[in-house]
Order: C-alpha cells, then sequence, then structure tokens
C-alpha cells in the first residue's frame, strides 16, 4: 500500500506520546507526520502553521479571474465588467454556475462569435449535462465548453437561440393569402 507523506519531518508514534510539544517544537516548517507500523498514522501541525495554511486557503477561496481584456478593442461607453469570484482549480460543474460577466467578450477571442447573449434556457441545459457528467474542468475550459455548445446549438438553429416549447404562439389573423376569405 503506498502513501503520500507531506511533510519531511517523521516521528515514530510512541516517541510523540512522550513529549507531542517539543516534537512539533523542533520540526523544520511546524507539520510532523506520526508513523505507526511504518505508515502515516496522523499529521500534527502548531498552532502558527494552522494559521499560515488557513490564510492560504482563505486566500485561494478569494480567486478572482486573471483574464484582463485590453479597453482599447471595445466601444469606450461599456462599462467594465465586474469581477466575479470563481472556484480556484478544476471542479466538477455545479447548480447555479455562471460563465464571468465578460463572457460574449471572451467567446470572441477564443473565435467564437456570440451574437446573442447566453439565454437561461441555453445555460440551465449545459449546467443539467456537465453536472450528470461529473467531468472536472476549470472555470475557463467550462466557458470555452459553454461557448462551443451554444455556437453548435446555435447554428443548427439558424443562429439563434432555440425557443421554449412550452411557448404557444399567437394566432396570426393578418395572413393574405390569395383565394383565402379569413373570417375575423
Amino acid at each position: 500500500m503506498s502513501s503520500r507523506i507531506l511533510t519531511s519531518d517523521v516521528m515514530g508514534i510512541d516517541a510523540f506520546r512522550q513529549d507531542p510539544i517539543a516534537a512539533l517544537a523542533n520540526t523544520e516548517n511546524g507539520t510532523l507526520a506520526v508513523f505507526e507500523n511504518n505508515g502515516p498514522a496522523f499529521y500534527a501541525i502548531t498552532a502558527e502553521r494552522l494559521a499560515a495554511l488557513l490564510a492560504c486557503e482563505e486566500k485561494a477561496s478569494q480567486v478572482l479571474t486573471d483574464v484582463a481584456l485590453d479597453n482599447t478593442l471595445f466601444a469606450e461607453d461599456s462599462a467594465t465588467p465586474a469581477m466575479v469570484p470563481v472556484p480556484f482549480g478544476k471542479f466538477a460543474m455545479y447548480p447555479g454556475w455562471q460563465p464571468d460577466a465578460d463572457f460574449l467578450r471572451m467567446a470572441a477571442l477564443w473565435g467564437i462569435a456570440l451574437s446573442q447573449p447566453v439565454t437561461a434556457q441555453e445555460l440551465a441545459s449545459f449546467v443539467a449535462y456537465w453536472q450528470a457528467e461529473g467531468k472536472f474542468f476549470h472555470h475557463v475550459q467550462w466557458q470555452q465548453k459553454l461557448a462551443r455548445s451554444i455556437q453548435i446549438n446555435r447554428a443548427a438553429n439558424g443562429g439563434k437561440p432555440r425557443q421554449d416549447m412550452n411557448d404557444i404562439s399567437a394566432v396570426d389573423y393578418s395572413v393574405t393569402l390569395p383565394g383565402f376569405r379569413g373570417t375575423k
């Protein structure tokens, strides 16, 4: 059985039981792997190391997208989109996922020109499909997949978003065909 050791400081469980405070004080970076039966039983960390790890985790959870666009490429009257916190690293699709505010511009940079924003139905369909798949991708990769999906679906529908199949169309009484005698 293989195991991963996350620190270079290692100690047996019996020695750790004798004086755990001194054992942690003698570590290089505040972490210690405690072994039992030639395998790691648990890891011990100092309060300072725990605080540093929690601060690092806090910082990582507030990562904003690092994609920046040159504003000279776009109309000057367009407002700068707000930075949206995105999950760090790869993640599985989840309900409520949203593309960035500048999604249309990013899609254009990826070579996918979308004339209209993503509809709620298109986004819901995309999220539902990929949620069931259970794949893991970075936020930018999810956006690229969404852009390609929309491009393909709209191309099959003449470049327009698909209409809701539950919508009832209104009757058009203004149709005039030769030989047609409609009543009003």
